[in-house]
């Protein structure tokens, strides 16, 4: 149960403004590429690009039917004589006149003097001819000559992140490759005297070194690559090494651990050597001692928190909308807000604002529910397994009963 309020006082930058300050300092990196269209999925867009042509570029049939020789609606009882077919790739070679009709097939070309289509459920065949035995609908079922795209209208302009309906779009209009902006180069840095890797034996009093994965294949889940992961003790000459080469390596430089105010935390120290510390901690839980500055020649640095739920959790929130900006997003994405409803009571200390993981259920009345995953605490990666949502907890609530409605983010990346 938690006890008494947390013994810090309200300091730290909030979370609005600690965004806006990362994002005020970021300067896109303006380093293109050109890529085919399957190898642009996630990427962002470094040109505007135009149509060349209408597309389709001809009337079309929506629907398997009878393309007709006249432009008003067809009524009960009228008849036409078949002169061919049309079908995709294979349009009818000619016109229509009034009275007259061809077989047409969807989405093939509409010959001149074809102004309707008539679906097939509607006619009958009549010999050489066929014949209206309904009535049929006012719309007749043509598809524009620039329904998708009008020669010369914008496609693309610099600063989209490619989707697969953008990837798809420029495929039909005719677009083989593109130029995009390059990625940012990540350098990742978690620190710690007390880390073994994964599958070695663990000593008494050391942990498996667990933020380097998490990190890393978050950030690949986002369409981020780090390019350089590094592991080094809390020793001040180790680490000094290890940014100065990161910030040269790298457009980006992540480190967790060793960023708050104990006797062998050196990050900060070494970030204000190295360059500049623009600010330090967060009111917000989890995630407190987070610092951004820059090394170097203006490289940036995120300073994370060492617990892994802290550093996931503001990686998501700072990291991630600077790393879009560095790589030439023109608005970066934030996760989608929703209000929910708790599931269960929930206790907690007040003090700070909080995210809270939870998962995301609907009932029957499509009310939106939210179940908190367990524990809360930042040394606990469980409470991040198949959390659809961070809880938005106002700083001084405690006792939140089943029911109380709260905003949250929506932890789902986009489709298209």
């Amino acid at each position: 149960m938690p006890g008494a309020a947390e013994p810090y006082g309200r300091e730290g930058l909030g979370l609005a403004e600690a965004r806006q300050r990362v994002l005020d300092a970021i300067r896109p990196l303006n380093r293109s590429e050109s890529l085919k269209l399957a190898e642009a999925r996630g990427r962002i867009s470094a040109e505007t690009l135009l149509a060349r042509e209408s597309v389709p570029g001809f009337r079309a049939s929506i629907m398997d039917g009878y393309a007709l020789g006249q432009s008003s609606q067809p009524q009960p009882g009228e008849r036409w004589i078949l002169k061919g077919l049309s079908a995709a790739g294979q349009p009818f070679d000619g016109s229509l006149e009034t009275g007259e009709a061809i077989r047409i097939l969807t989405g093939a070309a509409l010959p001149d003097g074809a102004d309707w289509v008539l679906p097939q459920e509607l006619v009958t065949v009549c010999g050489s001819g066929i014949a209206l035995n309904q009535d049929a609908s006012d719309r007749p079922w043509i598809r524009g000559v620039d329904e998708e795209c009008a020669q010369g209208d914008i496609l693309l302009t610099p600063g989209q992140r490619l989707g697969p309906a953008d990837l798809g779009r420029l495929a039909g209009c005719g677009v083989a490759e593109l130029k995009v902006w390059q990625q940012p180069r990540i350098g990742l840095l978690i620190s710690g005297d007390e880390l073994v890797s994964p599958g070695r034996v663990r000593p008494n009093g050391a942990i498996w070194e667990s933020n380097g994965t998490l990190l890393e294949t978050m950030l690949q889940s986002l369409g981020q690559t780090v390019h350089h992961r590094r592991v080094v003790p809390d020793q001040p000459d180790a680490l000094r090494q290890a940014l100065g080469d990161l910030a040269i390596t790298c457009d980006a430089v992540v480190s967790t651990g060793g960023v708050s105010a104990g006797d062998s935390d050196w990050i900060r120290q070494l970030a204000a050597e190295l360059g500049e510390v623009h600010f330090w901690k967060l009111f917000l839980r989890p995630g407190r001692p987070f610092a951004f500055g820059c090394l170097g020649d203006g490289v940036p640095l995120f300073g994370l928190p060492g617990n892994p739920v802290a550093a996931a959790i503001t990686a998501l929130q700072l990291l991630w909308p600077a790393l879009q900006k560095l790589e030439g997003q023109s608005e970066p994405e934030l996760f989608p807000r929703l209000q929910v409803e708790l599931a269960d009571p929930l206790a907690r200390r007040p003090g700070r604002p909080e995210l809270a993981r939870a998962r995301l259920e609907t009932q029957d009345d499509g009310t939106l529910l939210a179940r908190v995953n367990g524990s809360q605490a930042s040394s606990r990666i469980g409470s991040l397994q198949q959390a659809d949502l961070l809880l938005e907890i106002p700083a001084d609530a405690d006792h939140l009963e089943s029911g109380t409605r709260l905003w949250a983010q929506l932890l789902r990346p986009r489709l298209f």
